[in-house]
């Protein structure tokens, strides 16, 4: 098969050499832009009149018809070429004949890969903000049908303070929502189309690259050619942007299979969602959110492997930049996979109310409530943070609860303590007292709910 280069060289490549340098086992992926950006970098060429305007038109036919096999399914792909933009020249060849020789005028591959990974990334990217945002709305779902639910929150994954487990989860949806908004905010600077711009310094040919950049859905041009083509700093940020989101959805994970544990039992994950033992017939495994949880490390390994390949790279395009393509495709595959699955897993998760009021009986759970309640009455805080510490350690030490303390000696530790302070020992009374705007009380969390 022919290449796109290779008039200068004398001798054939070695075998060896053809196989290390190949990418169609993984660029296959951006076929369809490629011949999208050839159509439109044809049109330009014709309207330009670069290249004839039959020739051009003749280009636009048979791209259109190669684009069309891709689209069915139906276009072969041929492991053996060198690449996905060789192979789709190759097969122009063949259907066009002479006219596909005029294809390449005024571009390198430089740009014309560029350009595709570009176009691929727009496109990813949207693809990837929508499945965010439906997993953030089946999170709301599911705090909607648990509104009323309390638990106890965990700082050290020790009791905290009681919270709303509506409250709880919709703190991933804000976290949903910044990894929303940064791929956004990255679409901002993937959206530059880098066609013409050539290997490395531009053409001296009369193009309009504006007008591809408008057949295309582009915003703006690349407005300088060496940049734009050694340029891979928008792969990186986008990958850089599905880590985080990773790492969000990783511990989302791991709070679900926390709570789905037989030490918690707050939640339990549709059979559907688990897998068994070969060894144990009563296990019921969280093996999903485990796996979302081990394919982070595919992110980041994904992340430090590009940062790695272009860390020493000269001005302009070095062969290494080849290489952007298998950790992108990587995250951005792992990424999908994950999102579609915790969002059909939240909308068969189920919450186990009785075991939620059971894990509340540890009134030391309530201390802080306690030592607030002794704020008010006008002692400092770092003194009531010692009453009451005191106090829970009277408890341990007799195996009490606090509720089992008489206030005649609660009051050995304060004069300020009236029979009032047994009424904080209540979960929903904790949980309305948090009222501060994002708290964990029923008014915030629905405020919370509203904008989410």
């Amino acid at each position: 098969m022919g290449k796109m280069w290779g008039g200068r060289f004398t001798k054939k490549i070695n075998p060896l050499v053809e196989e290390f340098t190949k990418s169609i086992q993984f660029d296959k992926k951006l076929a369809e832009y490629d011949c999208l950006g050839s159509i439109a970098h044809a049109k330009m060429l014709g309207k330009c009149n670069i290249i004839p305007k039959k020739d051009a038109a003749n280009i636009v036919s048979g791209l259109s018809s190669i684009l069309s096999q891709i689209k069915k399914g139906s276009f072969k792909i041929n492991n053996s070429v060198e690449d996905i933009h060789t192979l789709i020249q190759n097969a122009l060849d063949k259907k066009i004949g002479k006219s596909s020789g005029m294809l390449h005028t005024a571009r390198s591959r430089n740009d014309q890969v560029s350009l595709d990974m570009r176009m691929y990334c727009k496109k990813e990217t949207n693809s990837i903000v929508t499945l965010a945002a439906g997993l953030k709305a089946s999170i709301k779902e599911f705090s909607k049908k648990n509104i009323d639910v309390i638990v106890p929150g965990f700082t050290h994954l020790q009791n905290a303070q009681p919270v709303l487990l509506s409250h709880q989860m919709l703190a991933y949806c804000q976290m949903l929502g910044r990894d929303i908004d940064r791929l956004n905010d990255c679409g901002k600077r993937v959206d530059v189309m880098p066609l013409g711009s050539c290997a490395i310094s531009g053409t001296s040919l009369a193009i309009d690259r504006n007008f591809v950049a408008k057949e295309l859905g582009f915003s703006k041009v690349s407005s300088n050619s060496m940049d734009a083509v050694s340029d891979r700093d928008f792969v990186i940020e986008i990958i850089s942007n599905l880590a985080i989101l990773g790492m969000h959805l990783s511990r989302l994970s791991e709070d679900l299979i926390i709570w789905n544990s037989q030490g918690f039992g707050l939640v339990d994950i549709g059979d559907e969602f688990c897998t068994g033992s070969s060894m144990m017939p009563q296990k019921k495994n969280p093996d999903v959110l485990e796996l979302v949880r081990g394919k982070c490390g595919t992110l980041y390994g994904s992340l430090v492997e590009i940062m790695t390949v272009m860390k020493g790279l000269p001005l302009t395009y070095n062969r290494d930049m080849q290489l952007d393509k298998e950790p992108l495709f990587k995250s951005i595959e792992v990424i999908e996979s994950s999102l579609k699955i915790l969002t059909a897993l939240f909308k068969g998760l189920k919450v186990n109310k009785d075991r939620a009021s059971e894990l509340l009986q540890d009134e030391a759970i309530y201390a802080t409530d306690i030592m607030e309640y002794l704020v008010k009455k006008g002692i400092s805080l770092k003194d009531s943070h010692n009453i009451v510490g005191k106090i829970v350690s009277y408890g341990v030490e007799r195996k009490l609860k606090l509720s089992e303390i008489s206030l005649r000696n609660l009051r050995f530790f304060s004069s300020k303590f009236n029979k009032d302070v047994y009424e904080l020992l209540d979960a929903k009374k904790s949980v309305n007292l948090k009222n501060s705007f994002g708290g964990t009380s029923p008014k915030q969390v629905r405020k919370q709910l509203k904008n989410a």
